[in-house]
């Protein structure tokens, strides 16, 4: 039986699961729920051909995860292995090779993405897991919406400007509520904010807001106030809290929705025939045409009881059959070399968007995909959804975010110096 953890018990699970012989934890969460439901039951079928081993498989919300899992891994506590995205967890890896069946033939398949899951001053062969999946962020667009209106989708080149413009006409035309959103997430925030030429970092250490994201920032404030980027978008959520916004795109109230590849199998399940959609390329700008880069990696920690039957389970769960499985019924990107994926793709949108994602992936610059793994981006991103939020529902004016913004940036950066 596939077992779940509630809502109410998820944090006592995380904090004491692995407490008997044989018995591991495993966090999962995912914005597709069909996704879930296979990794559960493939741990089934791990358990089955493994019967000295017992696997806790814990589903729990993105944000729950973001915000639980250091604190735990920081005092030793926390599950056995967990899909993340905080590169900044990577310092909790447990190195597997010593306890794998085949480490040399697990390493070929994964390749260098694997050096994702370590930090700098480890073995160079270390295994600390494998990567899930590889992502891109672009946005979505309702094809059926923008034809009612008589507007022609953004050529390549369009600035992130120029399509909030257009959706917003878009909107006024259809009657619809929301011209344009993006997640409330700090990830999905960076890639635009490359476009129009800002920059983290400086010489190694923290430097933001720059002029280009001071631009870009002023640019998101004015949408919120002419009413393309309804405020309750992200004002809905407090603190530095993640949220999803694929529903309203689903419900074809959304002209434009910002998000990433992973919402492209979840689309084709929930919208179906009801409206065509695709993806548009990367907004451009003075920086370029830059999508952001992400990934999620499942990774074993070191605070591990049982360092041998987690490494059965991620040789498993990252095996090539189960790869090249669920890359192709869920539209993924793995981070495995997995030649001649066929995707499952029956849905004439799906195909489209994914073709776009592809032709967009060799526009992410060196930059920021560096940026992309940086210790500090987590905070740095959280700081941004937080600050923003403030700013989009009337607590700080312009020059109080940006104000707010620098010195909890250059907090960051001491403490990351230190």
């Amino acid at each position: 039986m596939l077992k779940l953890a509630t809502a109410a018990s998820t944090l006592a699970l995380l904090a004491g699961a692995a407490a008997a012989k044989d018995t591991i934890s495993f966090a999962f969460t995912d914005d597709d729920p069909a996704y879930i439901e296979r990794m559960g039951e493939l741990v089934d079928e791990f358990e089955a051909a493994n019967p000295d081993i017992e696997v806790e498989f814990i589903t729990a919300g993105y944000s729950q995860l973001v915000e639980q899992l250091p604190l735990q891994l920081a005092v030793g506590e926390g599950p056995d292995l967990a899909k993340i995205a905080d590169h900044g967890l990577m310092r909790y890896t447990l190195d597997l090779r010593p306890y794998m069946a085949d480490p040399d033939g697990f390493a070929a398949l994964h390749g260098s993405t694997l050096n994702l899951l370590k930090t700098a001053d480890a073995p160079a062969d270390k295994i600390g897991g494998f990567m899930l999946s590889q992502t891109l962020n672009l946005p979505f667009v309702n094809k059926t919406l923008w034809e009612q209106a008589g507007e022609p989708l953004p050529e390549p080149g369009a600035t992130l400007d120029e399509i909030v413009e257009a959706s917003q006409r878009v909107a006024d035309a259809t009657g619809i509520d929301i011209p344009f959103t993006m997640d409330r997430s700090g990830h999905r925030f960076t890639g635009p904010a490359f476009s129009y030429g800002a920059h983290y970092e400086v010489d190694g250490h923290l430097a933001f807001p720059d002029d280009a994201a001071k631009a870009y920032i002023a640019d998101m404030y004015r949408w919120t106030q002419e009413g393309a980027f309804p405020k309750e978008m992200w004002g809905a959520a407090g603190g530095s809290r993640y949220k999803n916004m694929g529903d309203e795109f689903v419900d074809a109230n959304v002209a434009t929705y910002f998000a990433g590849n992973w919402m492209v199998n979840p689309f084709r399940a929930k919208i179906g025939q009801d409206f065509e959609w695709t993806v548009l390329d990367a907004p451009c700008g003075p920086g370029g045409c830059v999508p952001m880069p992400g990934g999620t990696f499942l990774a074993a920690f070191n605070t591990t009881d049982h360092p041998e039957a987690v490494a059965k389970l991620v040789e498993f769960l990252g095996s090539e059959k189960v790869v090249r499985e669920l890359a192709e019924r869920f539209i993924i990107i793995p981070g495995a070399n997995i030649q001649d994926l066929e995707y499952q793709l029956d849905d004439p949108s799906a195909a489209e968007a994914m073709k776009v994602f592809a032709r967009n992936a060799p526009n992410v610059t060196d930059e920021i995909r560096e940026w992309s793994a940086f210790p500090g981006i987590q905070a740095v991103q959280s700081s941004i959804v937080q600050r923003m939020t403030q700013l989009i529902v009337g607590e700080m004016s312009l020059e109080d975010t940006y104000a707010r913004l620098e010195s909890d940036i250059a907090s960051i950066d001491a403490e990351l110096s230190n």
